[in-house]
């Protein structure tokens, strides 16, 4: 008896070493990033959306209906930083796309890597790593709490899209090279390209892509969400006479594929191809894939997001949704992984499109102010170089005119605020070293803070009005501002560890990986400041 209470005790001490062995979660956690989708788009077009792409995370997923950006200024560095480290420029330090290094006075792209090498593609292009993002993100810690035997990869044709989800210490991080529309890496982290893409690369699927031309999904006089073809907001590729259909993508360079539908379609199937070659979902630990979807991004500004060529765009990212998830279900196993689809920030109506319908909006050109202000300041101090450049939302100050002239800044700071006074496009402008001093709606002010990056950061932030854009042409549009517009962002939840629903409380798109985090039981990021949306997980 004493023999078989002592097997029976081995036997439990076993199996309960095996429960708490086993890593219960996902299989694969699939991060879908939709760059500069707005989510009004998934009502606007949902008559036309299929049953199994977007409808079906929305039907079968949870759904946060009101996700916002809680920084400035909203661009693509920063909003793909921000939903993989769960926090805000002030912390993982990409303060926008682009800045200027206020400690060597250079101008600094937010992937760059002087260290790095390219992989598979031009020098100039893969001279590139996320050593400028100093916060972890949630992918990191997954390969920390699993000591690296999860697999991370990341994917976009924009490289600031793949390697700031992919984190410090992804498995492989690939982006397209736009001089040839093949993928490509640094050596940040690997010193090869993988014979898998390698072989993908040589299928030459871009230059297939390129060759079909751009048609309409459906009959041009169907698309009735979208302006008429031809109008005067839109962008024209090189040679084209009209903003018309069809655009002869075959004549065109294999770069230009990012501008169109294919940008996604040839991610969609490099995304399928790694998972069937890298085995992501078929280990004992769970694995991340990350995608992002940046051809939205570059078609919504060149045509802006009115146009038939955003629906379409959109119809067919939808198509591009449903074959992934038909494709998951069939690999790695329907039930088995999670997937959450967000954007970097939205995007505005081009501003004569609004003028032409009796809404308030107009253009402002950051050149054109920076020439004026320059020139009225060299009437008082002899310089016409005080002002550096004004760009992305911020008046940035000549560091080096300054200490040559010995001129004081915070007088030189509120010269130039009393100057922009007579702009009536500016609702508000705040000296950002004095930003308790300006007065400005706390959540706005709340959102500077956040963004702001001192050596990082311009002096002074712009906010125009409403619906003014920041503009470098007449046709098309861009993003950037606090408004909701640009800040406002969906977010669906889909899979293994969701609760179908609808949430229409405020969430912040800092509490993405906080909530990716409780759903895989793991670490935050090092700097998150998000919290858990516990409405999203079972």
């Amino acid at each position: 008896m004493r023999n078989l209470s002592i097997c029976l005790l081995f036997l439990s001490l076993e199996v309960f070493a095996g429960k708490i062995k086993k890593n219960e979660g996902p299989k694969l956690m699939v991060g879908i990033v939709v760059d500069q989708m707005r989510p009004d788009y998934l009502a606007r077009f949902r008559n036309r959306l299929s049953e199994n792409g977007f409808l079906r995370l929305m039907r079968d997923g949870h759904d946060c209906a009101n996700t916002y950006i809680n920084y400035l200024p909203s661009y693509t560095g920063p909003g793909h930083a921000c939903i993989y480290t769960g926090s805000v420029p002030a912390f993982h330090g990409i303060a926008s796309n682009d800045w200027i290094d206020r400690i060597t006075g250079l101008p600094v792209y937010c992937t760059s890597d002087p260290k790095s090498s390219a992989i598979g593609g031009t020098q100039k292009a893969g001279r590139m790593s996320p050593v400028n993002m100093w916060a972890n993100t949630i992918t990191d810690e997954l390969r920390l709490q699993s000591n690296f035997r999860s697999k991370v990869i990341a994917v976009s044709v924009k490289d600031r899209a793949s390697i700031l989800p992919g984190g410090h210490t992804a498995s492989a991080a690939y982006w397209m090279d736009d001089s040839n529309g093949v993928f490509m890496s640094s050596s940040f982290y690997m010193s090869s390209l993988p014979d898998w893409v390698i072989a993908f690369n040589q299928r030459n699927l871009a230059k297939t892509y390129m060759q079909q031309d751009w048609n309409s999904l459906y009959p041009i006089n169907t698309y009735h969400q979208s302006s008429e073809d031809q109008n005067a907001y839109e962008g024209k590729f090189t040679g084209e006479l009209t903003t018309t259909f069809p655009h002869k993508t075959a004549t065109l360079r294999l770069n230009d594929i990012k501008r169109t539908p294919w940008g996604n379609s040839i991610v969609s199937e490099f995304a399928k191809t790694a998972i069937e070659k890298e085995k992501l979902g078929q280990g004992e630990e769970t694995d991340f894939l990350c995608i992002s979807y940046s051809s939205t991004d570059y078609v919504g500004h060149m045509y802006g997001p009115n146009s038939i060529e955003i629906e379409d765009t959109y119809l067919r990212l939808d198509a591009e949704i449903a074959a992934l998830l038909n494709y998951l279900d069939e690999t790695v196993g329907a039930g088995q992984y999670t997937v959450f689809l967000t954007a970097d920030h939205g995007v505005a109506h081009n501003p004569q499109y609004l003028i032409d319908r009796k809404v308030p909006a107009g253009f402002f050109f950051g050149d054109t102010l920076k020439q004026a202000l320059n020139k009225s300041l060299a009437l008082t101090y002899g310089s016409n170089t005080i002002i550096r450049s004004v760009a992305e939302n911020f008046i940035w100050f000549s560091d080096s005119t300054l200490n040559a002239m010995k001129l004081n800044r915070d007088k030189i700071a509120n010269d130039v605020m009393s100057l922009l006074r007579s702009n009536s496009e500016i609702q508000f402008a705040f000296d950002m070293h004095h930003i308790n001093d300006a007065v400005v709606p706390n959540p706005i002010r709340e959102m500077a803070i956040n963004g702001y990056v001192p050596n990082r950061s311009g002096d002074i932030l712009l906010l125009l009005k409403p619906a003014w854009l920041d503009a470098y042409a007449l046709t098309g549009t861009t993003h950037g501002t606090w408004n909701p517009y640009d800040t406002h962002i969906p977010l669906i939840w889909y899979g293994w560890g969701i609760k179908p629903g609808i949430t229409y409380r405020d969430i912040h798109m800092t509490d993405i990986a906080a909530t990716i985090a409780s759903l895989l039981r793991i670490q935050m990021p090092n700097a998150c400041i998000g919290k858990t949306i516990p409405e999203v997980i079972k």
